[in-house]
């Protein structure tokens, strides 16, 4: 194999060139750690572009108008990558928990996805992190075929042996890290051991099989994504050459790029120039939304709309799933009031938006008392606020939980603390009034004595 040879006669050339000099080593590992982030993400249906990831990752811009979702995949892949990069420089072993961790790491916390059940009806799966998969995950290729993965029963033997396999080509002599990388990744891939983040997984595990042995990271370039899988396709065949063939062809461009940035030459690409523009873009963005803006009716429907009924459906999924042992339906509603137009406008602007827990005299160990919450949307002239109202049978308590800029919404992390707010404070009724009822039964079972 022609890519294979010319690989490993690059690497020979970069070694001549080692050590580094340190600056321009970092020059070259943010260029390879950008694009990695960029084209593993995208390969997978990521959204956001070259200069929004270079935003994210280096000034923590996010991007208007694109999924939180989209944010986390590329900020943890990120942190998988660190990590990696991190630990290559010493000794760590190459196990089934340094896999699992790294699977942490990229996809942070448990969601649902799109599946279909066994008949081919539409359901949704939950996606167990760092954990391998509780339900088969077969795929359908172009042609209508089932591409079938190993079965979850029998998933932990099989990366067992693969790691077993792994420990024994690389106590051989005569190893070649570009055949064992390439084949590991294969090989993972066809076990699919998670839920979802194979493909991201595999990439960076063959990079640290790589960089362990003095290569630099392979990137597959989302625009070449018909390719890396149609050598898959070709392993899949029993042509496992050709996969390795194209890892090959691959690394040749990052050794090529490693020592052009070695010998202090520039490691930009024709079209960086495009990406470095598409960055500029966000940082003005960001700059601009410092800027105070006038609110009008536009502006406040679609912070309702991206935070405001999201946030009311998380609340009310998670209420009536955690608490349907309590009462025969757990009552959370959402609602408007409209005042005169702030900004002497013709039509009326939404002015507080309420998400409201309804428990007024609810029975629960036969004692009655009063509870409920508020979650109050306040748009004002320069932002809006969030404040969370708990009202008992004596007060009121309310407090500020966030403000925030008109061009921002809620992001995950701040959806989940205002929806935890209300599961404790829910909780904390609770055990308040079965304590009450505790107490009670005590006193009369001791004045019966």
């Amino acid at each position: 194999m022609k890519e294979l040879e010319k690989a490993l006669k690059l690497k020979k050339e970069l070694d001549s060139l080692r050590p580094i000099d340190p600056e321009k080593e970092a020059i070259i590992i943010q260029k390879f750690r950008l694009d990695w982030n960029y084209h593993s993400n995208h390969l997978e249906g990521n959204s956001l572009t070259y200069g929004e990831t270079k935003a994210l990752l280096l000034f923590n811009i996010t991007a208007q108008g694109k999924p939180l979702k989209d944010h986390i995949e590329v900020t943890g892949h990120n942190e998988a990558i660190n990590w990696v990069l991190d630990l290559v420089k010493g000794d760590r072993p190459l196990s089934e928990s340094f896999i699992r961790q790294i699977h942490q790491l990229l996809l942070k916390e448990p969601y649902e996805v799109d599946a279909k059940t066994a008949d081919g009806k539409p359901t949704k799966k939950k996606v167990h992190v760092g954990e391998y998969k509780k339900t088969p995950n077969h795929v359908e290729t172009v042609t209508g075929e089932i591409l079938r993965f190993a079965a979850p029963e029998e998933t932990p033997a099989k990366m067992t042996d693969l790691l077993n396999w792994y420990r024994n080509r690389t106590k051989e002599e005569t190893i070649n890290p570009i055949l064992v990388a390439a084949e590991f990744h294969y090989r993972f891939i066809r076990i699919h051991p998670f839920d979802d983040g194979n493909g991201r997984t595999a990439r960076i595990i063959m990079n640290f099989i790589l960089m362990k042995y003095g290569f630099p990271p392979t990137i597959i370039k989302t625009e070449d994504k018909e390719n890396y899988f149609a050598a898959l396709q070709l392993a899949d065949a029993g042509n496992i050459e050709a996969f390795i063939n194209y890892i090959a062809q691959n690394l040749v461009y990052s050794l090529e790029l490693m020592i052009s940035g070695a010998k202090g030459e520039s490691v930009e690409e024709d079209d960086d120039v495009g990406k470095e523009l598409a960055l500029l873009e966000q940082r003005l963005a960001f700059i601009n939304s410092n800027d105070t803006i006038n609110i009008n009716s536009q502006i406040v429907n679609n912070i309702l709309k991206k935070s405001g009924h999201r946030l009311l459906e998380e609340i009310k999924l998670k209420q009536k799933k955690l608490f349907k042992n309590f009462y025969a339906d757990v009552n959370v509603v959402g609602a408007t009031r409209t005042f005169p137009s702030m900004n002497n406008q013709s039509k009326p602007i939404v002015s507080e938006f309420i998400i409201s827990l309804i428990t007024s005299e609810i029975n629960i160990a036969s004692v009655k008392e009063s509870f409920g919450f508020d979650v109050k949307f306040i748009f004002k002239p320069e932002n809006y606020s969030i404040l969370f109202n708990e009202k008992t049978e004596k007060e009121l308590i309310s407090r500020v939980l966030l403000e925030k800029n008109y061009r921002t919404e809620l992001s995950e992390s701040e959806i989940n603390q205002i929806v935890n707010k209300t599961i404790k404070v829910h909780k904390n009724y609770i055990e308040k009034i079965i304590s009450k009822k505790e107490n009670s039964k005590n006193s009369n079972k001791n004045k019966s004595y």
